[in-house]
């Protein structure tokens, strides 16, 4: 395992959570309203962002560069937990049919677009610490 010196104090995790929380609340609203709907290309598709995000994450802390590591150590918990989430719902929604108003399909849609926000924030935390943090450029 890496030793993370946490350098790097642009640590935005929390920005990052709640801001997920809000997007996965009212996508559950909209969706148990029946505004929008998911389609199994939007699953596959947000299956395959968070695999991707996955190898990424695991490259970028094998990589040579000891500011990535320092960036991605802070956020990396919470980095995890949305690309383990988008992929758990994501194959929950895949394999269970749900009717357009059933409130277990919203809700199960809110967990996944709150954990696929969840990658998102945490990329936009993981890039303003790589473009913000004080590092001797190799």
């Amino acid at each position: 395992m890496y030793n993370c010196s946490c350098s790097c104090r642009n640590n935005c995790g929390a920005f990052a959570i709640i801001a997920s929380i809000i997007i996965g609340v009212v996508a559950t609203v909209l969706r148990i309203t029946a505004v929008i709907t998911v389609t199994p290309a939007f699953l596959w598709t947000t299956f395959g962002i968070a695999v991707a995000y996955l190898a990424i994450s695991l490259l970028a802390l094998s990589s040579g560069r000891p500011y990535l590591r320092d960036c991605l150590c802070p956020i990396l918990p919470v980095f995890l937990a949305g690309i383990l989430g988008t992929v758990l719902t994501s194959v929950i929604l895949l394999a269970i049919t749900f009717a357009a108003t059933s409130i277990a399909g919203a809700i199960i849609t809110g967990l996944l677009l709150t954990f696929f926000s969840l990658i998102i924030t945490s990329t936009a935390c993981l890039v303003k610490c790589v473009a913000g943090c004080d590092r001797d450029i190799d």
